[in-house]
């Protein structure tokens, strides 16, 4: 590819991204679903001014890099105040990546007809709501406070379990792993060798900080933070791919919860980089898609990504949240609001090429299914989220600062 080509490509990208940002601010519509629009509109489904697999190999480094900023700033932004809200969000992800993982399974299978081995990498894949989707709701509905840090938190925790799920299942499909107790290993040493990577990373990363002085240079903690980041993301990714996402996750904790490192400043910064990162990434991605790849599915792709929105999601949160303190108004949204995201989409985009490669049937299919998935969260969940918030009165007010409550009822009852 020419770099007058390249150069056009992340052009035209990026001001479809900026667009859909515009329009969204001008119109109130959801930004995640004008992005998703405007990818549409630019690549293979619209006029095909934008092709992803241009890029070659160096697609999954930037999404890669930009995804991990994302997950940082998601760490560095976590807030989970009271042991009540911690337990909801352990119990959702451990909950919905039992039941969940086995829905995905069975209806992709049963449903969509995926082979049970590329049914089991969709299940994988599809396992967790986006942060790169779900922060930008939850910040432009105004949701009450912590629900929404509920709903990003449990995003954070199980976006990085399900990208190293799936490529641990991908690796057995594809014969480089050998049974289930070699999956359970590398899924463990994976996460936990991420964790451990990222928060050694966030310490050393916080002790810089904390020798910067805040009000002297702002761009020099900035530079720092990225420097520190991206490393950490090359050197996990070297050293156990996939690792690299939890390990961003791990670093942007460690690194908000010290407060000699001034995170508060930091974050302005850092979060107005995670969202160039999805208005670039969201269009680009999008842009992958191709009609061909979801007509084949027909009504029965449609019907298992319905049956993991109306069924499965609810049923597992209702599991999940039983005997805590929420009322019937909040277990119904957080049953209800689970969008996929960017990491989702680009797992899906890199694991195909994969399986084309080896030549197992079932990859386009396998594509088609996870960005149906996403096409149909997005859009619908994203549509619906505020007028269903309003409607069960768990909007924040527009005059408050609203503090999360340490016991009790995870929110207010309605203003």
């Amino acid at each position: 590819m020419t770099p007058e080509r390249l150069g056009l490509l992340w052009g035209i990208t990026v001001f479809a991204g900026a667009g859909a940002r515009l329009l969204a601010a001008l119109t109130g519509l959801p930004g995640v679903v004008l992005l998703l629009l405007s990818g549409l509109l630019i690549g293979r489904s619209g006029f095909g001014l934008v092709e992803p697999l241009d890029l070659g190999q160096g697609l999954e480094t930037i999404v890669g890099l930009l995804v991990s900023l994302v997950l940082f700033d998601g760490g560095l932004n976590l807030r989970l105040p009271g042991e009540t809200i911690k337990n909801t969000v352990l119990r959702i992800s451990v909950i919905r990546l039992v039941v969940s993982l086995a829905a995905g399974l069975l209806a992709a299978h049963w449903l969509a007809g995926l082979g049970w081995s590329v049914a089991a990498v969709y299940s994988a894949i599809v396992l967790a709501t986006g942060p790169t989707v779900v922060t930008p709701l939850v910040q432009q509905i105004r949701l009450a406070s912590p629900l929404g840090d509920v709903l990003e938190a449990e995003g954070l925790v199980l976006e990085p379990v399900g990208a190293v799920l799936a490529l641990l299942l991908l690796e057995l499909l594809l014969g480089d792993l050998h049974g289930w107790r070699e999956v359970a290993f590398g899924l463990l040493a994976r996460l936990g060798g991420g964790v451990l990577m990222g928060s050694a990373a966030g310490w050393l990363l916080s002790e810089a900080l904390r020798r910067v002085k805040p009000d002297r240079s702002v761009g020099l903690r900035l530079q720092i933070t990225l420097g520190v980041l991206f490393l950490l993301y090359g050197i996990c990714e070297w050293l156990l791919p996939e690792s690299g996402l939890p390990a961003s996750v791990a670093a942007g904790v460690v690194v908000g919860r010290r407060p000699a490192t001034e995170a508060n400043q930091l974050d302005l910064l850092i979060r107005e980089l995670a969202r160039l990162a999805i208005t670039m990434l969201f269009p680009l991605l999008a842009a992958d898609v191709s009609w061909a790849e979801l007509s084949p599915l027909g009504w029965g792709g449609v019907t298992c990504v319905l049956t993991l929105m109306v069924i499965v999601r609810p049923a597992a949160v209702s599991l999940a949240t039983f005997g805590l303190p929420l009322d019937l108004r909040q277990k119904l949204f957080l049953g209800w609001l689970a969008p996929r995201g960017i990491v989702t989409a680009a797992v899906a985009s890199l694991f195909s090429i994969r399986l084309e490669q080896a030549g197992i049937l079932g990859a386009g299919r396998l594509q088609g299914l996870v960005f149906l998935t996403i096409l149909m969260t997005v859009g619908i969940q994203g549509l619906t989220a505020q007028p269903l918030a309003r409607a069960l009165g768990l909007l924040a007010p527009e005059d408050s600062s609203e503090e999360a409550p340490e016991s009790g009822s995870i929110l207010p009852g309605p203003s």
